[in-house]
C-alpha cells in the first residue's frame, strides 16, 4: 500500500506544478492499483503492486511500437513519456550479465541440457528475477543458452 501513497504524493506535486502528462499517468496507475485491491478484497503486497506497474509498462511499450509502425510519431512519444514515468516507480532492472549468471546457475542446478528443459529453467529464473527483468528478455537469453 506504500506505493499508492507514494504515487498520490507525486500526483499532488505534479498537480501543483501543472505537469498534466504526469498527473494523468499517475492517476491511471493509482486507479489500477485501487481496482486490483478491491478485486482482491484487501491491500496488495509489494509483489502484486510491481506486477501491475510492469503490466502498465509493457502496455505502453507495445502501444508505442504499434504507433511507430503506424507512423503516428506524436502518439508513440506520448506512450514513451508515460513509460518513462512508470519506470520511475519500478525496481531497477537486472543487467544482461546478471541475468546470464542467474540463468547459468539455474541450468546447473536443474541439469537442463536442451531447449526441451526451457520450462524448468524459465520458472526458476522468473521467481528469482521477479519484478527486475522483462520476461521476453529472459526467455531469449534462456533459449540462446540452451541452444548452445
Amino acid at each position: 500500500m506504500a506505493l499508492i501513497k507514494q504515487l498520490q504524493t507525486a500526483m499532488q506535486i505534479a498537480l501543483k506544478c501543472s505537469e498534466n502528462d504526469r498527473v494523468r499517468t499517475l492517476r491511471t496507475l493509482i486507479a489500477k492499483l485501487k481496482d486490483k485491491s478491491i478485486e482482491k478484497g484487501g491491500p496488495l503486497n509489494d509483489e502484486e503492486e510491481i506486477k501491475i506497474l510492469q503490466t502498465a509498462s509493457k502496455q505502453r511499450k507495445e502501444a508505442a511500437e504499434m504507433f511507430t509502425k503506424g507512423n503516428r510519431i506524436e502518439l508513440a512519444e506520448a506512450e514513451l513519456n508515460e513509460l518513462s514515468i512508470i519506470k520511475e516507480y519500478l525496481p531497477e532492472e537486472l543487467s544482461t550479465e546478471d541475468l546470464k549468471e542467474i540463468i547459468d546457475t539455474i541450468i546447473n542446478e536443474t541439469g537442463a541440457e536442451s531447449i526441451k528443459d526451457i520450462g524448468k529453467v524459465m520458472s526458476k529464473v522468473m521467481k528469482i528475477s521477479s519484478g527486475k527483468s522483462d520476461g521476453s528478455v529472459v526467455q531469449s537469453l534462456v533459449k540462446k543458452r540452451l541452444s548452445d
